[in-house]
């Protein structure tokens, strides 16, 4: 099920995420059945610098809409103002060298990513939410498909946001204009200390957002009655806890969206046993949110 895909946009990278334990001195951590970090890594990837904004044309392939597991997908013509929150991912050995949907090898050492319509190539800054890490990466490929997962990062940039050790990450990714300034991220400073330097805007971005909430939404209605027919019936199966978002109001403002979900949920892991139990409860298209 989860083995590479062969299909019109290229390669395809990492679709899950499983834990495999393994004792080295190189960074591991959480990875999908035999991919993962090489035995002895070829650069410091603790210091490789963010992926560095420029204009550039639209890659020749991997552009257009494609089909994936029946779930048709239209790439942005343009990823100015895009910003979205949710579980991030990563791949490595697996892919090193081979072909990316844009027709460019991969390169594991690299700040780059995958996801799945954002304009190839575009630049994004990726922010761990759980621990205010950020870095600038340059998407050139297409994925994930599977797991309710928004990016998939290359071994190098995952490294640098410390995501190795779980696998995945709650995140924040937002399109950066290569027109505009950024401001740098640093890596770390020794390899000894292991610390990440944060950078005084990173810091205070980290100060202003409250912690991130993951949550599995099972549905999303424009009448209140039926957020709340869904919800007690989920009870009933034993999914809980089970809120609605928003609230019910005595009038409803018009055009209002009632999304039922369950959490908060305290790991990536538990979401997605919950989004398999809710399939098993008649709930298809049940999603990981992170708020």
């Amino acid at each position: 099920m989860h083995r590479r895909l062969k299909v019109a946009v290229g390669s395809l990278p990492l679709l899950g995420a499983l834990l495999v334990g393994a004792c080295s001195s190189v960074p591991r951590g959480g990875y999908y059945e035999d991919d993962g970090p090489d035995d002895r890594p070829r650069a410091d990837v603790m210091n490789v610098p963010d992926a560095t904004p420029h204009d550039e044309p639209l890659a020749a392939s991997g552009n257009k809409p494609y089909t994936v597991f029946g779930v048709t997908y239209v790439p942005l013509a343009d990823a100015r103002g895009y910003r979205e929150r949710g579980v991030a991912s990563w791949y490595g050995r697996k892919f090193h060298s081979k072909r990316t949907s844009s027709g460019e090898a991969y390169d594991m050492y690299a700040m780059t990513a995958a996801h799945r319509t954002l304009p190839l190539p575009s630049y994004v800054r990726v922010r761990n939410l759980e621990n205010g890490k950020t870095v600038i990466v340059r998407v050139n490929d297409r994925g994930p498909f599977l797991n309710n997962r928004l990016i998939d990062l290359s071994y190098t940039a995952a490294a640098r946001l410390g995501v190795l050790g779980k696998g995945t990450a709650m995140v924040e990714v937002e399109s950066v204009n290569p027109a505009a300034p950024t401001v740098p991220t640093t890596a770390v400073a020794s390899n000894s200390s292991r610390m990440a330097i944060i950078t005084a805007a990173e810091a205070a971005s980290a100060e202003a957002n409250p912690p991130p909430r993951l949550s599995v939404q099972v549905g999303a209605f424009s009448r209140y009655e039926n957020a709340t027919n869904l919800r007690e019936r989920l009870e009933r199966a034993g999914l809980s806890p089970i809120y609605i978002q928003p609230p019910g109001e005595a009038v409803p403002s018009a055009g209002a969206i009632y999304r039922v979900r369950i959490g908060p949920i305290a790991t990536v892991e538990q979401g997605d046993k919950l989004v398999a139990e809710a399939a098993r409860h008649g709930i298809a298209d049940a999603l990981l949110v992170v708020e």
